[in-house]
């Protein structure tokens, strides 16, 4: 670890990652999808992400209708009017609670299952299959690995852990495309470091932003790597909200003079905003729309 980055610092990340899975949970269904005899479908599957969730103004993370499924399908539907948008996704999913359910009621028991249910059911009428699912995954390994004397251990450490939830991954990709029956386009995510805030924090918390982004940059290039493999695209969101730019710096009113990076994780979700709302680790409306052009990019 470099300088000052001692463990110190990963156990401060790793009681922010546990934060940020908590803050995403969920105990009701999913909601139905509209089924047209005719139609096609763009089915969005993840954690609350897949969802859309922001926080209310009591501050409690609720579903909106600005999220990144959402506002990806207001694009597609302008080209293909006959297009239907179905979210399956659950707040708090892992890629284990994906597989074999728990957080979300699912008649199939499962949001896999669900989404299995659905391909079989509608076989050569889904045209898009979106997916983010591994952030939440990630709190447990950083807790697992927090007791590393390096940042390279601790790396190392992570790449070891990770293997069970990358394993989960090209099992949820695998059924998925059994399911289908047939060629279906699939794109899959990395995601955006809310944990870039701790910047405004001063030192320390500077520190703490600089490893999470290379946590968060190598554990994305691992779920890429299972996404590429399986033959599906990826979004590269990490690179869409600037994470790895320390570089330079933006005044932001009421905040003050931050890296381009931090900059987008407070101008983009609700992380850098006062209480109630905040700090929140979803993305607001126009941090939404970024996820969905990342999405758009991927698939041109």
């Amino acid at each position: 670890m470099r300088g000052v980055r001692k463990s110190a610092a990963l156990k401060r990340v790793a009681l922010i990652l546990a934060g940020l899975a908590a803050l995403t949970g969920c105990t009701s269904s999913p909601p139905a999808a509209s089924l047209a005899g005719n139609s096609y479908y763009y089915v969005s599957l993840g954690d609350s992400l897949a969802q859309g969730y922001q926080p209310d103004t009591a501050g409690r993370s609720v579903r909106t209708s600005d999220g990144y499924p959402d506002q990806l399908y207001a694009a597609l539907r302008r080209d293909d009017h006959a297009l239907r948008l179905v979210k399956l996704g659950c707040g708090g999913e892992t890629t284990s609670t994906m597989i074999k359910g728990k957080l979300c009621r699912y008649p199939a028991g499962s949001q896999l299952a669900a989404a299995a249910s659905f391909l079989q059911s509608h076989a050569g009428q889904v045209r898009l299959i979106t997916i983010d699912i591994g952030s939440n995954d990630l709190s447990g390994y950083v807790a697992d690995c927090q007791a590393s004397s390096s940042f390279a251990a601790f790396e190392a450490c992570l790449k070891a852990t990770a293997a069970t939830g990358l394993a989960n991954l090209r099992k949820i990709l695998a059924t998925l495309r059994a399911a289908a029956g047939g060629p279906v386009r699939i794109i899959g995510m990395n995601n955006y470091d809310p944990m870039l805030a701790r910047w405004l924090a001063g030192p320390a918390g500077q520190v703490e932003a600089r490893d999470s982004e290379e946590v968060v940059a190598a554990y994305g290039q691992m779920l890429a790597g299972v996404y590429r493999k399986d033959g599906a695209r990826v979004a590269d969101v990490f690179a869409a909200f600037h994470s790895t730019d320390f570089s330079g710096t933006v005044r932001m009113p009421g905040i003050g003079t931050v890296p381009p990076n931090v900059a987008a994780i407070c101008q983009w979700t609700w992380e850098c905003a006062g209480p109630p709302r905040g700090p929140n680790v979803h993305a607001n409306t126009a941090g939404y729309q970024v996820i969905a052009q990342a999405i758009r990019h991927a698939d041109s």
